[in-house]
């Protein structure tokens, strides 16, 4: 019992913290709302908990071999962040979804967790951590709990922008909002370059 514990602080403490993916589904929930923001929020669960077994039955390995996949997914990481900072910073701040923009996809979601090096340095800690020698039982229960919990958490980031919507009304507060969520985004990806 006490190790599932410790696997659920683990798992709550990494997912509930800021992030790039938590970042996105605060903008998007007060962009778009609650309910259209639920597809990032499963993806990027979803998409964590497919890297998660996978490092657990022996991507961590692989990348071991060939360090360089390691700086590949950073750099990619990277511009991938960036990519999202210039599209939240271009938003002309309307709410709602029409024509203007949409939610960011289930896809999308999963794309950012495969993308993001916290995920990645989350998913390598973990196993480190809970998991000896790939035994499989504890990979599968761990994924399991951290279903849930990334779920909520990354959930809960999208509850709180949705809520934010009442007061970001107005397109010139909604662009002042997007326009720092993109800056937070630019540092994130510049603290991923530094050495």
């Amino acid at each position: 019992m006490s190790l599932i514990i410790s696997m659920a602080a683990f798992a709550l403490v990494a997912s509930i913290t800021p992030g790039p993916v938590n970042i996105v589904a605060l903008s998007s929930g007060a962009r778009f709302g609650f309910r259209a923001t639920l597809r990032h929020v499963a993806g990027a669960t979803l998409g964590f908990v497919l890297l998660l077994v996978l490092m657990g039955l022996g991507l961590h390995e692989v990348l071991q071999r060939w360090p360089g996949l390691t700086r590949v997914v950073q750099l990619g990481g990277v511009g991938f962040l960036l990519f999202m900072a210039w599209k939240l910073a271009m938003d002309n701040g309307h709410l709602g979804d029409g024509d203007e923009g949409r939610a960011p996809s289930m896809f999308y979601g999963a794309l950012m967790q495969w993308l993001n090096p916290k995920a990645w340095l989350a998913c390598v800690a973990g196993m480190g951590a809970f998991v000896a020698d790939g035994e499989a039982r504890l990979v599968w229960q761990f994924a399991a709990i951290y279903l849930v919990i990334c779920y909520l958490s990354v959930g809960c980031w999208a509850y709180a922008g949705s809520f934010l919507r009442a007061w970001l009304g107005n397109p010139a507060t909604m662009r002042l909002f997007n326009r720092t969520m993109a800056g937070l985004l630019v540092l994130s990806a510049v603290y991923l370059l530094l050495p």
